[in-house]
């Protein structure tokens, strides 16, 4: 399957990496990339229509998104706006083009909330029990989809992908934050301190490169109305990475917890069970850990 790839969010992180996918040696090889025109709003309902009906796509990756939880909880109806909104806005795009190809709904693991421990890794089972703002947006648009597949036939998925690094990443989220000082101080241009907030807490990190992959998998191989899990599997802390990172540059600097770098709603462990995924599809996760760190280390080092 290939053709007219329209990629909503487009020019952000992942779509960055999406839009390298599409070549003849990447991760979607025959799919034309097509992302929005500069400054369109995905709330902006009527030049959402204009956009797709005049692009009439073979397959959509909706990755647009306010995706920040901490914004979330400052400016919640503008997360529900972008996210469920602009969803339902995306959907009757496609209706109006007389849409017939494949969907990709992008959520998040955040959907499940805090999990036990004892519920780990997570899999496609466990009802969610969103404790975001941003969480609650995603489940809200994930429902929305698949009500639009039961009723009108879309075909279409919800991937859930878990935490996903790699170069391009914004410094908001904590691991480009913390290659940043990093590199700061490896290049004596920082004192050796690093700033961060709870990194104790484990998470289930992919490779961006990996996850993109994984949606060019299920555009080839998923199953219509199906739910899946993007994840490696792998509990890693934090911690463990900053020290990789450190390990990795050659400095030892102390680890200085920072209060601003603490998020409500804290979920202490988290992995993920990708198997419905790697059964449906053959998917698994192939870039090392190490390989993505390096390379956020060599991006942090063109920023600074």
């Amino acid at each position: 399957m290939a053709g007219k790839l329209i990629v909503t969010g487009g020019s952000g992180f992942v779509g960055r990496h999406v839009r390298e996918a599409c070549t003849a040696h990447g991760a979607l090889p025959g799919w034309e990339f097509v992302e929005a025109p500069a400054g369109l709003d995905i709330r902006a309902a009527d030049q959402l229509r204009d956009w797709v009906v005049a692009e009439a796509p073979d397959a959509v990756l909706h990755l647009a998104a306010q995706s920040f939880v901490p914004r979330s909880f400052e400016v919640p109806r503008e997360t529900l706006e972008i996210n469920l909104l602009g969803t339902l806005g995306l959907l009757e795009a496609l209706k109006a083009a007389k849409f017939t190809g494949r969907m990709i709904y992008v959520s998040s693991g955040d959907v499940y909330g805090r999990v036990p421990d004892d519920a780990l890794p997570v899999d496609e089972t466990r009802v969610p029990e969103p404790r975001s703002p941003y969480a609650v947006s995603k489940l809200a648009a994930e429902s929305l989809c698949l009500q639009w597949h039961r009723t009108d036939a879309l075909d279409v998925m919800v991937a859930r992908p878990f935490n996903h690094i790699g170069p391009g990443q914004d410094a908001r989220f904590v691991v480009p934050a913390m290659a940043r000082q990093v590199v700061a101080i490896a290049g004596g241009k920082q004192a050796p301190v690093v700033d961060a907030g709870d990194i104790d807490t484990t998470r289930d990190f992919t490779d961006v490169r990996d996850i993109v992959a994984a949606y060019g998998a299920m555009l080839a191989r998923g199953a219509p109305g199906a739910t899946y899990l993007v994840g490696s599997g792998i509990e890693r802390r934090v911690r463990d990475l900053l020290a990789t990172m450190c390990a990795l540059e050659g400095v030892d600097p102390e680890i200085r917890q920072d209060a601003a770098r603490l998020r409500p709603a804290e979920q202490r462990r988290m992995a993920a069970d990708a198997g419905l995924l790697r059964r449906h599809t053959g998917w698994a996760p192939r870039i090392a850990i190490e390989t993505t760190l390096k390379d956020i280390l060599t991006d942090a080092r063109k920023i600074s």
